[in-house]
């Protein structure tokens, strides 16, 4: 059994996600109560062959390892890379992968999937290719960069952004690749370059073996707050099948065992409540509602479909539909935060405000 390595690359600083990921790197932006990558890192996990992950860092570094470890936790062992200076996607895998000499899955740091990865990488096998790409279909094709393949899947070209007019195809670069090290001269070293725009199309000029495969299934780049959001609903409806609701029975309601939920407290489901929250007495914890640990719900407040962090208090008769709070935010007596709204950690909303 051939080994070989992965290589995330979570060096990214999550603007779109601000002011959730001022304190919080995107890569371990909680969804539900795991920190994001270690649902690409349970993906990994299925093949044996990959025998460790190397995390590209470059954006708060130390708080992504304090989370994660050393992988003994996460059954895998990690190993971190920290850029010198922001190296670009190409730039991030020659500067993580070093003296590699296996074979490489790539992830982008902020893809979720259930892709058949075993698949992917039997198809990087049978081909001999020198680089394997997933694409993936969407609805939109103006919007993205795309990428043109022929009959047998060989990659032709790569489109950006192109209007309605020059669309040839609807697949997109889906961020999970198959590389082989040895091409690895394509990139400069040391010095910021795209894998998109400088490595795979010298690949092309080449005329190198370089192949698609086209996945239609579950894929989300969640990278922005509306994003982050479908994410959660996505999986309390069964559409990415994950714990916790994985398997849970109609109305898919989600309780940690230490949670408290007094006696006359209404959940709705589905939505999540996590250990050490409270829900007292006349709240309602409405549908896609997610409560982080240790939050307390006061008597007469409403959360529906929004995302609690941990350790955050909805004050009596409080408001809180369509928003992300970050950690440690308080929502006053009778306050209403909705519309969208993503408050960052420690934000105050006091009594009666409507944010």
């Amino acid at each position: 059994m051939a080994v070989m390595k992965a290589i995330l690359l979570a060096g990214g600083k999550g603007t779109r996600l601000r002011p959730l990921t001022i304190h919080t790197p995107k890569p371990i932006v909680p969804i539900f109560n795991r920190p994001f990558l270690q649902y690409q890192i349970d993906l990994l996990k299925q093949i044996p062959e990959i025998d460790e992950v190397i995390l590209s860092l470059n954006y708060q570094p130390g708080r992504i390892e304090e989370v994660l470890g050393d992988g003994s936790a996460l059954g895998i062992p990690l190993r971190y890379v920290v850029e010198p200076a922001p190296l670009g996607t190409g730039g991030a895998v020659k500067y993580a992968a070093g003296k590699v000499s296996e074979s490489v899955v790539v992830f982008n740091g902020d893809v979720l999937t259930q892709i058949d990865l075993a698949a992917v990488i039997a198809l990087h096998r049978e081909r001999q290719a020198r680089a394997t790409i997933v694409l993936t279909p969407v609805d939109n094709p103006t919007a993205y960069g795309l990428v043109e393949t022929d009959a047998d899947g060989n990659v032709q070209r790569f489109l950006e952004k192109p209007d309605a007019a020059h669309i040839t195809t609807n697949n997109i670069n889906a961020g999970i690749y198959v590389l082989e090290p040895e091409t690895f001269d394509r990139m400069p070293a040391d010095e910021p370059c795209s894998i998109e725009r400088s490595y795979f199309p010298s690949l092309v000029e080449r005329q190198e073996t370089f192949v698609a495969y086209v996945y239609d299934g579950y894929w989300i780049d969640i990278g922005t707050p509306e994003k982050y959001g479908e994410v959660h609903r996505d999986i309390m409806d069964g559409r990415y099948a994950t714990a916790p609701f994985l398997n849970l029975p109609e109305p898919r309601v989600s309780v940690a065992p230490d949670a408290t939920v007094e006696d006359g407290a209404t959940l709705q489901g589905p939505c999540f409540i996590d250990e050490g929250a409270t829900i007292k007495s006349g709240a309602r914890v409405g549908p896609y509602a997610v409560i982080g640990r240790h939050t307390r719900i006061d008597a007469g407040a409403t959360v529906e479909n929004a995302i609690v962090w941990p350790h955050c208090h909805i004050g009596p008769e409080a408001s809180v539909r369509d928003a992300i709070l970050g950690r440690h935010c308080h929502v006053g007596h009778a306050a209403s935060v909705g519309g969208g709204a993503v408050l960052g950690d420690r934000t105050a909303i006091t009594d009666y405000t409507r944010a």
